[in-house]
């Protein structure tokens, strides 16, 4: 039975039916009623709510509002997949770079031959950096996450030729800048190498920039030094467009890159004490030269490198034969009485060295610090007492609280002021468990 008070849709003419309104919702089926001669009714079809609602004032403005909040959150998904982007073009470029240098090691593995000493040099590199992984995570993080860091800034023509920048968070005013030459036994060196140092120099108010170049056999020792002394030129010419103090310029390097750095500082002073056509940059404007756990007479170290796994071979490839050992060997060209004038260029120059250095021996730096105190060029090598190749650079950094070799060094850029001494005398943040540092100590192939 229907009930009494619901209106069939079909029986139009029933006395009983409900009128509605034309400003009812359309939740329902919406009928007019018009009000004429001949009682004529309407029938409208449903309607969603969205077309039937007139939204008021206050409804407007939310509706507003949440358009609006729509439009802000897609922007801002659009400009977190910009930065994923751009983080990802980053990773992907130095996964290349690293595919590069693990590729040239491979190469090189073939050329030597994989004896029972390369086996065991591996394993043992493996084993290092396993245990420092805590901190190399840490340091990988702000080098990719890091708004200080410029990756990959062009200085040459070559594929390898670029650097990063490490900038300062404070930039009011130009600030202090050293151009640094990473290490790799001319064989796996690789810019982002220098990644903590640049860290903690660009806190303490000082700009780095490390300089790739050519590895071994991608490149020979003449290549290498091209290689710097172009990324050299750039920081000279350039890096006043970054906040740096073209006037505040230190050059330094670690390891075969302390090497190569010496090279490209002594080839430039001999370029200009003769009068030939030189690079775009100037030894007068290199402040200081600073070399780190450096070899500079090759003559001396031939026999050392090759019963340190590094062949006579192949460093004579790497050198570009016998000659190259003397041509390339720092200490031995500033002996030349030929190129005096172009020593009487040379800045300032401090070398650091560990005394428990068995990569390079601690009297390589001592030997090339006394020749050219006699030449006249003021010099001075530093030495830390227990320290190994890696410590002052690696283990050290890694540890925390107070750095000798650090604070020496940022007290020879800024000066000895009330700055520096604060800066010196905070301790830093430890990235490594001790016992983790002393294990990869002992199992260091350096």
């Amino acid at each position: 039975m229907q009930s009494p008070n619901i209106l069939p849709i079909s029986n139009l003419n029933s006395s009983n039916m409900i009128p509605t309104s034309s400003t009812a919702t359309a939740d329902t089926m919406l009928i007019h009623v018009q009000e004429n001669d001949d009682s004529k009714i309407e029938k409208k079809p449903l309607l969603s709510r969205t077309f039937s609602y007139t939204p008021s004032s206050s409804s407007s403005s939310n509706l507003l509002k949440q358009q609006q909040r729509r439009r802000r959150i897609a922007s801002e998904n659009s400009l977190c997949s910009v930065a994923v982007e751009g983080c990802s073009q980053d990773m992907g470029r130095a996964a290349s770079d690293t595919f590069i240098v693990t590729k040239l090691s491979f190469t090189l593995l073939r050329y030597l031959g994989v004896g029972y000493r390369w086996i065991v040099r591996f394993l043992a590199l493996g084993c290092y950096a396993m245990l420092l992984m805590p901190g190399f995570i840490q340091v990988g993080y702000y080098y990719f996450h890091s708004s200080q860091v410029r990756r990959g800034i062009v200085y040459g023509d070559q594929p390898r030729n670029r650097l990063d920048l490490y900038l300062p968070k404070n930039m009011n005013g130009p600030k202090p800048v050293v151009a640094f030459v990473t290490g790799g036994a001319w064989i796996i060196g690789y810019k982002a190498w220098g990644s903590l140092l640049g860290q903690q120099l660009s806190e303490r108010d000082i700009i780095v920039a490390c300089i790739d170049y050519r590895n071994f056999p991608q490149g020979t020792i003449s290549d290498m030094v091209k290689d710097a002394s172009q990324g050299i030129s750039f920081v000279c010419n350039k890096i006043a467009e970054y906040g740096g103090d073209p006037n505040r310029i230190y050059l330094m390097g670690q390891s075969a890159g302390a090497h190569i750095a010496s090279c490209a500082l002594l080839e430039q002073a001999i370029k200009e004490a003769s009068e030939e056509q030189r690079d775009s940059w100037s030894v007068s404007q290199i402040k200081a030269y600073f070399g780190l756990s450096g070899g500079y007479n090759f003559l001396n170290l031939v026999d050392h490198f090759h019963s340190r796994g590094l062949y006579r071979s192949i460093f004579l490839s790497i050198m570009e034969g016998e000659q190259g050992l003397r041509r390339y060997s720092p200490e031995v060209m500033a002996q030349d009485p030929n190129i005096k004038s172009a020593v009487s260029l040379l800045p300032p120059i401090v070398l650091f060295h560990g005394t428990a250095d068995y990569s390079i021996p601690c009297n390589s730096s001592k030997s090339f610090a006394d020749t050219l105190k006699t030449l006249g060029v003021k010099a001075e090598c530093i030495l830390y007492e227990g320290k190994t190749h890696t410590d002052l650079f690696l283990q050290d950094p890694m540890r925390g609280g107070i750095d000798d070799m650090l604070n020496d060094l940022i007290t020879m850029i800024h000066g000895d002021n009330l700055e520096t001494i604060r800066a010196n005398s905070t301790p830093r943040k430890r990235l490594v468990p001790e016992f983790m540092l002393k294990l990869a100590r002992s199992v260091s192939p350096f």
